[in-house]
């Protein structure tokens, strides 16, 4: 219990450190981008012009709804990390006769993955109202009341398959990386401590770039359609299913949108609208 408890203060305070992360993250996933371009250098110096990034999208945000306004979300966000944390704790702590261990923290974070996804959904809603400047998601209970009047049941888990998906493939790749450093990779010098940890930081970048579209589509259906501007035309389509959700984006290229808040680069063959403030 004491370890749980531990463990839900500390995601906590992560959570509330990288929320503003977050936020943006998934403002430019949508595709808002309230910035028009700024001639700037890449990595290499030279002269390009480039997307607004981070530091430039948080004091816009700043500007327009205050230091509080980063965030926007954070209570559903906290609710559902604490709930995961001990949802995940409680399974791992199921006795199965013979499952690898993979295979039960796959179960283990299935199951938090289900349960706290409507706070998930919730969350994604909170940030998406920035773009219309909407206060239909005010608080968690009263965003339960909305969602279940306008969608039911269903409307609590919009875009949970890519989610699970995402999460399964990346835990899976990630192990296996894992194992394929440890085994082949690494002298047998260096410490087991060491071992993990430089396997585990590695696989997991990978993995998680690997995954990341899963990451986009998941998000886009949570706010796809549910009466925000962020989540109709212009700013998105209404997608019947995540595989068309998917597949629209791929024709675009747009498959890795968000994944970099850093030297953004503007989309290929796409224009901006200072009025809809984004790429056409």
């Amino acid at each position: 219990m004491a370890d749980t408890c531990g463990q839900v203060l500390l995601g906590s305070g992560l959570t509330v450190l990288s929320h503003p992360l977050m936020y943006i993250k998934v403002l430019v996933q949508v595709g808002h981008e309230p910035l028009p371009p700024t001639l700037g250098r890449n990595l290499f110096g030279r002269q390009v012009y480039q997307l607004p990034g981070l530091f430039a999208y948080a004091k816009h945000i700043i500007k327009i709804d205050g230091k509080s306004g980063l965030f926007n979300g954070l209570a559903p966000r906290l609710v559902a990390g604490t709930i995961g944390t001990v949802v995940h704790s409680k399974v791992l702590q199921v006795r199965f006769r013979i499952l690898f261990t993979t295979t039960k923290e796959m179960i283990a974070r299935s199951c938090a993955t289900i349960v706290t996804h409507p706070f998930h959904v919730i969350t994604l809603r909170c940030m998406v109202q920035f773009i219309g400047r909407e206060a239909k998601y005010s608080g968690v209970f009263d965003s339960i009341i909305t969602v279940y009047r306008e969608e039911g049941i269903l409307g609590f888990f919009a875009g949970l398959i890519p989610r699970l998906v995402g999460d399964v493939l990346s835990l899976w790749i990630c192990n296996l990386l894992a194992h394929l450093i440890n085994t082949y990779a690494i002298d047998d010098s260096v410490s087991l401590c060491e071992i993990k940890n430089c396997s585990q930081a590695v696989t997991g970048f990978f993995a998680s770039m690997l995954t990341y579209p899963f990451v986009l589509v998941s998000n886009l259906m949570a706010v796809n359609n549910c009466g925000l501007a962020g989540g109709l035309p212009p700013y998105a389509a209404v997608y019947p299913t995540w595989l068309d959700c998917w597949s629209h984006l791929s024709r675009e290229g747009n498959m890795s949108r968000g994944n970099s808040l850093f030297f953004r680069k503007l989309p290929a063959g796409k224009t901006y609208a200072i009025e809809q403030k984004r790429f056409f």
